[in-house]
């Protein structure tokens, strides 16, 4: 079998979701109606926290960022593809694959982390709240989202610069829409324990540890909630974690069926397909879960629209 090492390959080929071009139309179609839509909704959670003051809170501090994370994530997968299908051009970089395949772990960790961390904040509100303005002041939300940061970006590139080592098989096709490091792994005439290892270590470590944070978090609210004496207190605790819970639900929900997938089917493109709801669904949902079933951020939506209609009218006006 031809080999040829890492200085040697100048493209890989994202194969995408299918090879009819009747679905590739539809899929480019729907593709960037759903990063539309992920892009407007999460940019309107970032403008809303930051312009009402009564949104100046961890919990929304904590939103806000993983609303950025959402864009960012979506934005280093879905644009190279929507090029590769408006294009009928499936080719990436040997760079670009293994820069896009860093950013989207970075972003994948970072989620993972954001997500412990607000569990963690809605602990310390409702298990603790005469210390939590204490626990969680301005510099300590600043230092988690720091440290979430440096440990994803840690993670991502411990895992992609093992890639750097691979030497790779004549068949450079990568049966998905955008690089993943199993896949380009799978491409791989080296020795892969090294590789296996590290991503089942460092997958089970960051994807565990966070998960039984956020579990242990919720036994100690719901344990603390049905110690309430109110039923109206009961209703108030649980409903400031409903968001939280609906995209934790998602989020970790998606990722173990594309888990799933991968080892019943044992098909790369319809694991390709699974993921699709990892990488695209879950970051465009996040905005309306959060949307929909809080209070605060429906009002803090609906003045931000208010004012940009207002901003909008008044700059008519002046130009007439």
């Amino acid at each position: 079998m031809e080999t040829r090492n890492q200085t040697d390959v100048s493209n890989f080929y994202l194969l995408g979701l299918t090879d009819d071009p009747e679905l590739q139309l539809h899929i480019f179609f729907l593709f960037l109606s759903m990063y539309l839509i992920s892009l407007l909704g999460n940019l309107l959670i970032i403008l809303a926290v930051s312009c009402d003051p009564h949104l100046h809170t961890p919990m929304y501090f904590f939103l806000s960022n993983l609303s950025f994370t959402d864009i960012c994530m979506s934005t280093t997968t879905i644009p190279k593809m929507l090029v590769n299908i408006q294009t009928q051009n499936q080719s990436i970089t040997y760079s670009g694959c293994l820069t896009q395949m860093c950013f989207v772990m970075v972003f994948a960790f970072l989620e993972n982390f954001l997500l412990t961390v607000m569990a963690y904040d809605r602990y310390v509100a409702i298990c603790h709240p005469l210390r939590y303005s204490i626990i969680m002041n301005p510099q300590n939300c600043g230092l988690l989202i720091i440290f979430s940061l440096l440990l994803s970006i840690l993670n991502a590139l411990l895992l992609s610069l093992t890639a750097l080592w691979l030497s790779f098989c004549k068949d450079l096709e990568i049966p998905h829409f955008f690089c993943e490091l199993a896949q380009v792994v799978k491409l791989t005439c080296s020795d892969t324990h090294i590789n296996d290892l590290l991503l089942y270590l460092v997958g089970s470590i960051f994807g565990v540890v966070p998960l039984s944070g956020i579990i242990f978090s919720y036994t100690r609210i719901l344990s603390s909630v049905l110690r309430m004496p109110s039923a109206g207190a009961k209703l108030k605790a649980f409903s400031t974690c409903g968001s939280h819970l609906s995209v934790v639900s998602l989020f970790y929900g998606t990722g173990f069926g594309v888990y799933i997938s991968s080892i019943l089917t044992g098909s790369s493109r319809k694991t390709a397909v699974a993921s699709v709801m990892y990488i695209v669904v879950s970051q465009m949902m996040n905005p309306f879960i959060y949307s929909l079933r809080n209070r605060d951020m429906k009002g803090a939506l609906r003045k931000l629209v208010i004012s940009l209609r207002s901003l909008h009218y008044n700059f008519l006006q002046e130009k007439q």
